[in-house]
């Protein structure tokens, strides 16, 4: 692998949850897409009267925080003797006050406005804290239960989807859906939305307010404040652009000492100490470069917010300061002013990160939309119906099929194939890698249907079954089991949920497992790690198995159920094969050609066309046969 592609897939492995979220595809808001993911909105359900309430709270919050400004304007006014009580005194008597101590009068006033005043602030901030707690508690409630039905019916859908669905689609994207994506909506559901319209009333309101109290300083403000706030956004996004590039580059470093010292065995051998010391000193070069770039970027920015931004304030309060002087405006007014500014201003500059928040969130439910959209697989369990049990006899017949893959329409894997198996016989399918055994283990399973031809079972086409009836029937024991991170008994009962531990207990004396079982200090109860790490191989094939003799199939597949054991587990777990086979119908994949001398048919695969058919003392008769010819070479290797 080349180094740039390895450094790339590092850094996408260490960015963590954050850059991952700045990763997820944004969608433009336009009627489609918005379209699109007002649909999710269907998954609120009897939640909406909260969602509406919510709504409700989230205006109250946002009308309260545009009255703190006007009296928070009043109170501070109060200093400079223009408070709303004091509105009809001459300028003469105010700059009287500026100087000289109050009478008692006037300083009682004051004093009784203040009051007044800060009695309605703390009924202000009483109120907004009030209408928060509610608006957070029922935005809250209606966004994780609409999560929670939205996670299932995600879920739901993607183990219902056939396995073309999975072939063209990658598992880690799949968990990215309901994981990163769904979290993306929840995020925007609870805080994003409502922060969005929050931000967007105060800009209306603060507007409406400021051009109220004067309507030259508002267009001064709306010229000069908006704009420099945008910038400095836009700006900011920039500078976390050079610091996702420092975080890059710091990786790169990383993968370079991780792999030097995982490899060191390799570096000493080939003495190569120089080599990776030069490679690292040039990592580290590249770090102190771009974070030069970054402390510039950040110096530039910096000096951007004191000059503009502060500089426009300062514009601002010096004309403003100029219409006080000429009793255009009163201090009160002028500080109610400065409030406003201040709060369109934080308005403005947080929107378009609200924005682009939304944005992502509307990307992320179109992903989600696109799961629920596909059509899933028809099992009569899933969709309310109840299908009959019904138990095959065991008689399938291949009849012509063709089969090519979804992704790989220009490649035909099966051609023509044709054979007949009779309740209660093993077929070996044999042949080289690739030639298309573990293609018709998937054909009979339904995984896939065929381009061409017909599969029957018991003389009925495989289509016509409902899913869960065939499978029903069907048991597979794979080369590479996997278990799932639970208890031992758990696995087994995977086979047949509801079964009794009696069950479960015979189904692990009958696949040879009981007596490893019983070793354990926990039996049956013992976790099995992830993917059965805590397990041999031999072990895990043998929980697969008695998780097959648990489900009692009529068609059994074995895929290379032997093939990565040794010997004794081989042994011990070809022993529990042939008893799991008496009776049933077998298909066994295996290149141990040792295993499946008595079959009663071996079909001889290659290149997707039947090439030989018959016994295994058949097949051996048969001058440069194919079957002959890999008995042969696996005899040779063996001896």
């Amino acid at each position: 692998m080349a180094p740039n592609s390895t450094n790339k897939m590092a850094r996408k492995r260490g960015s963590g949850l954050e850059s991952s979220k700045d990763e997820l595809p944004k969608a433009k808001l336009n009627r489609d897409s918005l379209k699109r993911a007002r649909r999710l909105l269907r998954f609120i359900g009897p939640y909406k009267w909260k969602f509406f309430l919510g709504m409700v709270f989230l205006g109250l919050t946002a009308a309260t925080a545009l009255i703190f400004p006007k009296l928070m304007g009043s109170l501070m006014g109060l200093i400079g003797g223009s408070g709303a009580s004091l509105q009809g005194m001459s300028p003469e008597n105010i700059a009287k006050l500026k100087n000289v101590q109050l009478s008692g009068d006037t300083a009682r006033m004051l004093v009784d406005a203040a009051d007044s005043i800060g009695l309605k602030l703390l009924i202000l901030f009483a109120l907004q804290a009030v209408f928060s707690f509610f608006r957070v508690l029922l935005f809250a409630q209606v966004t994780e239960n609409m999560l929670s039905s939205v996670r299932q019916a995600t879920f739901s859908q993607l183990v219902r989807m056939p396995m073309s669905f999975f072939s063209k689609n990658q598992a880690a994207e799949l968990n990215s859906r309901i994981s990163a994506d769904i979290t993306q909506i929840g995020d925007t559901l609870t805080t994003g939305i409502a922060e969005f319209l929050r931000q967007l009333i105060i800009i209306i309101g603060g507007v409406t307010m400021i051009c109220l109290i004067s309507w030259k300083l508002a267009l001064l403000m709306l010229a000069v404040v908006p704009p420099v706030a945008l910038i400095a956004v836009f700006y900011g996004r920039k500078i976390r652009t050079h610091s996702r590039n420092v975080q890059d580059r710091v990786a790169d470093s990383n993968i370079i000492v991780g792999e030097s010292l995982q490899g060191i065995t390799n570096v000493k051998a080939f003495t190569n100490e120089a080599y990776e010391i030069g490679r690292y000193s040039r990592a580290t070069g590249n770090i102190v470069e771009a974070a030069i770039h970054y402390a510039v970027s950040r110096g530039t920015f910096f000096s951007f917010i004191i000059f503009c931004l502060f500089g426009s304030i300062i514009l601002i309060v010096w004309s403003g300061v100029q219409m006080t002087v000429h009793h255009e405006l009163s201090a009160g007014e002028m500080l109610q002013f400065m409030f406003y500014t201040l709060f369109v201003s934080a308005s403005f500059g947080g929107i378009p990160e609200q924005y682009a928040q939304i944005q992502r969130a509307v990307g992320a439910s179109e992903r989600i939309m696109e799961i629920l959209d596909e059509t899933p697989e028809k099992i009569a369990e899933l969709s309310g119906l109840n299908a009959p049990a019904i138990r095959l006899s065991g008689n399938v017949s291949f009849n012509h099929i063709s089969f090519c893959y979804p992704t790989r329409k220009d490649f035909t894997v099966l051609h023509d194939i044709s054979f007949e198996v009779k309740t209660g016989e093993t077929i070996a399918l044999v042949g080289p890698s690739g030639s298309g055994k573990s293609t018709i283990a998937a054909l009979l399973l339904r995984f896939y249907d065929p381009d061409s031809g017909m599969i029957t079972f018991d003389g009925k086409d495989g289509r016509e079954y409902d899913l869960t009836q065939l499978r029903n029937n069907m048991a597979i024991v794979p080369q590479d089991v996997l278990l799932f991170g639970g208890t031992i008994q758990e696995n087994i009962a995977y086979g047949r949920p509801g079964a009794s531990m009696e069950e479960i207990t015979e189904a692990a004396k009958k696949a040879n497992a009981f007596e490893f079982i019983d070793s354990f200090p926990d039996g049956f109860q013992t976790k099995v790690g992830d993917r059965g790490i805590q397990l041999s191989g031999g072990q895990r094939q043998r929980i697969a198995i008695a998780r097959a003799v648990l489900k009692n199939p009529t068609i059994l597949i074995l895929d290379e159920a032997t093939s990565s054991l040794d010997s004794e587990s081989e042994r011990l777990v070809q022993e529990a094969l042939d008893k799991l086979m008496v009776g049933r119908t077998s298909f066994v994949i295996a290149h141990r050609l040792s295993t499946i001398r008595n079959a009663d048919k071996i079909i001889v695969i290659e290149k997707g066309l039947v090439k030989e058919s018959g016994t295994h003392s058949q097949l051996m008769l048969l001058d440069h046969g194919l079957y002959r010819s890999l008995s042969e070479m696996q005899f040779q290797y063996t001896s």
